[in-house]
């Protein structure tokens, strides 16, 4: 009996020392989260021509302006610089681009229509390592304004394929068309 309750008290402690070793801890949930939108949208439809990766940041009561300032490169999201992959050749704001992968770059304008960069750096943090000789193409967002305030950074493609950045009031927008099609 004696040999039971030792041999039971032993697999104990190893039990819960050997949890303590392997016991993980996870960080908690990012303030800007990643997020992904593709054209087409539907999970559905596995054949995508395009898909984009961003960082989510939100306003929290800050000015568009001071997250992402007039006239310098912005990594345009939060984190990493947002990836634009294109899984077919495209017209991008009516210039060609390749299939591959590329970073997402801008340059907001306090008026007027935005600069929208393709680059072929990759996994780069923010805009610090920008570096204009990597550009694929620079093409003109156009700025449309919304009704509502979006409050976290968003992305999406219409049903036109067109690239929609929104975030605060501001909307940028790019056409993109498979190689060979109307823009």
């Amino acid at each position: 009996m004696k040999k039971s309750i030792l041999a039971i008290a032993i697999f104990a402690i190893t039990l819960i020392s050997s949890t303590e070793i392997s016991a993980q801890k996870f960080p908690k949930l990012d303030l800007s989260p990643l997020d992904a939108a593709s054209y087409p949208s539907s999970y559905k439809i596995s054949d995508k021509v395009v898909k984009v990766v961003y960082g989510r940041p939100q306003l929290k009561g800050r000015d568009l302006a001071k997250l992402a300032p007039n006239d310098k490169v912005w990594r345009t999201g939060a984190n990493e610089a947002a990836e634009i992959t294109f899984y077919k050749d495209v017209t991008f704001g009516g210039k060609a681009v390749k299939a591959g992968t590329y970073s997402l770059f801008t340059i907001p304008a306090s008026e007027g229509d935005w600069t929208v960069i393709l680059s072929t750096a990759r996994n780069v943090w923010g805009s610090y390592f920008y570096k204009q000789d990597e550009d694929v193409v620079r093409v003109s967002g156009k700025i449309s304004t919304s009704e509502k305030s979006i409050e976290a950074f968003s992305m999406l493609f219409d049903k036109n394929m067109t690239l929609k950045m929104g975030w605060e009031n501001t909307v940028v927008s790019v056409s993109i068309a498979l190689a060979g099609s109307e823009d």
